[in-house]
């Protein structure tokens, strides 16, 4: 069974000077539950692919071609109402940098809850205590992260904040954009096995972008491994590992 078709996706950044294919021609396919990385140096468009499987490629870049199949639905030809829908329903994004990613005016509770209040589906006023302790205990958070702000915490426990904001509505693909940059070795084995148990839950599949070769390893099903925008080996982590090209 397939979750995710992804079929010949190119992403194109064009000005009046200069006209960049930043991803070419990416093709896989992701199935519920599998955990797929995605290698490959700065700039080889790890990033770029999985923000265009989500709809949200930034002026003045455009998705040129292919598509991306989540069931029976072509994401590529939704409206943005329709793609905005979509975002923490049925994909989760989880971003690089948890500092720069949560409103820093805004306690953790409400940062949980925008999504659900957004997609109509906020829990009652009875149980919203309820629903984000519940939130963050899943993501290993004691209760009283609801009432802090983001600077009142470890980058470690933003990160799990973010984990928290993603699976909040039960998606079926989580994407996980260096989940564990600029925390230590410890953190980040912590980060990532919060993430682990959180997607294993779920039964969701995972998209996880790195730099890592050995988190990648312990974390992985598959590999993509990416090279100035094309996907140049793709297949079971330990095979590639074993015997790269």
């Amino acid at each position: 069974m397939t979750l995710l078709n992804v079929r010949n996706l190119s992403v194109t950044f064009e000005t009046d000077y200069v006209k960049i294919n930043a991803v070419r021609d990416v093709s896989f396919d992701l199935a519920p539950g599998e955990k797929v990385g995605f290698l490959g140096e700065s700039g080889s468009g790890k990033t770029t692919t999985a923000l265009a499987l989500m709809g949200m490629i930034p002026d003045p870049g455009r998705i040129s071609g292919g598509s991306v199949m989540m069931g029976e639905t072509n994401y590529l030809a939704l409206s943005t109402d329709a793609m905005r829908a979509k975002r923490l329903t049925e994909v989760s994004y989880i971003p690089q940098g948890a500092m720069n990613s949560l409103n820093p005016v805004q306690k953790i509770k409400y940062s949980i809850l925008d999504g659900m209040i957004d997609h109509g589906q906020a829990p009652d006023a009875a149980e919203v205590d309820d629903t984000v302790e519940d939130l963050l205990k899943r993501v290993g958070l004691p209760p009283e992260t609801a009432n802090r702000y983001p600077h009142e915490l470890s980058g470690g426990m933003k990160q799990r904040a973010c984990i928290a904001v993603a699976i909040a509505l039960r998606p079926k693909l989580l994407i996980a954009d260096e989940p564990t940059s600029a925390l230590d070795v410890i953190t980040q084995r912590q980060v990532m096995e919060t993430l682990d148990s959180a997607q294993q839950e779920l039964g969701s599949a995972l998209i996880l972008i790195g730099h890592d070769v050995g988190l990648m390893s312990q974390f992985t099903d598959s590999l993509i491994i990416m090279h100035q925008g094309q996907v140049v080996e793709h297949g079971k982590t330990d095979e590639i590992l074993r015997n790269p090209q």
